[in-house]
């Protein structure tokens, strides 16, 4: 199948730094996956520059942590169980879904514990006393009491204008139709809430009860003035998906209509990139710390036998949260595994971008997928070149007929490989950007076209600056 490329000019998608700048993040490179077999993943990296790592592990059993001075260093990093399934009691059943706090100088693991042999799960704490909570000091804080003593889950925590809330699943007993909804609650301490918690969600979407009717594993990311909360909804197989809340961060929070919810799912099930389940995320940042980065688990196929819950294969994935430019997230989708995507950003217009398209004339607003491409390297033709797969439709590459760039699905042929490899060069007008040189072609260079016709070409000096990319 053959496409040509098109390119569109769009509003600059300004991802929102921890200062709140409007200006565009660079580029992250990450491997997916991550980390296998482990599910609810919760990274966070400390103020002693280490990121730690923790998640359901597939027996139930145990909670365990990992840390690395980089994302792609949690991989390999050796893991330490800092603590086990009981023999009777409370802690004697599952042991899900753990997060990892860091508050007023301890440590703290919000866990759901569960009791054997009975369908108890309660949401739980520990405190740790010491600089690094593989080696801490730990102890039990014991069980969150809450509005009602049913079915509770995934708890999370985060401050708003000084004031730290503790966000969880749980099953209200009016609607025990219902698996779960999300509650909200001040917290008094790290392991005691503060007053009557509140339903901020509820599984009333189509999408949120497949399976099982659910809102659980809520997250939170703060920018521009506002709380965005995603949660997952529906059963643990392919139709798991995650939703989003927002509020303004000035709202009363404790007041339910304070938070919208999106029509619709905002990351879900990718059949072209072979990704299914996606949900259950935390948020970290970038080493950097320039770019928002999702953590999340999902499964590389779609067809589950028996209880999805009892399939151990949900692994940990990472990839880089867009802002668009009227300062929501752009959660993309599930993206293929192997390296990260990027976008190529024009370096003379902020607002073009390269992007996929499939031959027709394309004037709408391009999605965020369409503008993401994997950098191969080494290219389909060896050596020190790289080639561009398209995010949205994995197997399809970028590559040159003549002065025409296109996309093709890859073919076994040797001049494909060819034409789908570059030299990667320091930019022609900006070595801080990129440029890309054809590898059979000295001399010639991928070129943006003021008209937002992209072709290949020597370049003027005159004509460097569209022949010069930035990476985001």
């Amino acid at each position: 199948m053959r496409f040509f490329i098109r390119v569109a000019v769009t509003a600059l998608a300004a991802v929102l730094l921890l200062s709140d700048s409007t200006t565009a993040s660079p580029a992250v490179s990450y491997n997916n996956t991550l980390v296998n077999q482990r599910a609810d993943p919760h990274i966070v990296k400390h103020t002693d520059g280490w990121y730690y790592f923790t998640a359901t592990v597939p027996e139930f059993d145990k909670i365990i942590l990992r840390r690395a001075q980089s994302i792609a260093g949690l991989t390999t990093a050796a893991e330490t169980t800092i603590w086990r399934r009981k023999s009777s009691g409370v802690g004697s059943g599952q042991v899900w879904a753990p997060e990892l706090h860091f508050i007023d100088g301890k440590w703290y693991i919000y866990v759901a514990l569960g009791v054997s042999g009975q369908w108890r799960i309660r949401a739980f704490v520990l405190e740790g006393t010491g600089a690094n909570p593989l080696t801490a000091s730990w102890v039990e804080k014991g069980l969150i009491k809450t509005n009602w003593d049913t079915f509770s889950l995934d708890a999370s925590t985060f401050v708003v204008n000084g004031t730290r809330y503790l966000v969880w699943a749980q099953q209200e007993p009016s609607r025990t139709d219902e698996n779960s909804s999300l509650m909200l609650a001040p917290l008094q301490n790290p392991w005691t809430i503060r007053g009557t918690a509140i339903a901020i969600s509820r599984p009333d979407k189509s999408w949120e009860r497949i399976g099982y009717k659910v809102n659980e594993g809520p997250a939170a990311i703060q920018r521009n003035g506002k709380i965005f909360l995603t949660y997952s909804a529906s059963a643990t197989d392919h139709n798991y998906c995650m939703g989003l809340l927002t509020a303004s961060a000035s709202a009363d929070l404790m007041n339910p209509v304070s938070w919208s919810k999106s029509a619709n799912p905002i990351f879900v099930s990718n059949a072209d990139t072979k990704q299914f389940g996606p949900g259950h995320n935390s948020f970290t940042v970038s080493e950097d710390g320039q770019s928002d980065i999702m953590v999340y688990h999902d499964r590389g196929y779609r067809d589950i036998k028996g209880d999805p819950l009892n399939d151990p294969n949900r692994r940990t994935r990472v990839q880089k949260l867009y802002w668009k430019a009227d300062g929501t997230p752009d959660f993309g989708i599930p993206v293929p595994d192997g390296n990260t995507p990027v976008r190529l950003q024009s370096s003379t217009n902020p607002g073009l971008y390269l992007r996929y398209s499939s031959g027709t004339q394309s004037t709408n607003t391009p999605s965020l997928p369409e503008t993401q491409f994997r950098i191969i390297s080494p290219g389909l033709a060896g050596g020190s070149t790289v080639s561009f797969e398209s995010t949205v439709k994995p197997g399809t590459f970028l590559r040159r007929s003549g002065t025409q760039i296109r996309f093709d699905a890859r073919s076994s042929q040797t001049s494909f490989n060819t034409d789908a490899s570059f030299f990667q060069r320091a930019g022609l007008s900006d070595t801080a950007g990129v440029s890309f040189e054809a590898s059979d072609a000295p001399n010639s260079f991928l070129l943006l076209g003021s008209g937002g016709t992209l072709s290949i070409s020597t370049v003027a000096d005159s004509a460097k600056g569209s022949a010069t990319f930035y990476l985001e």
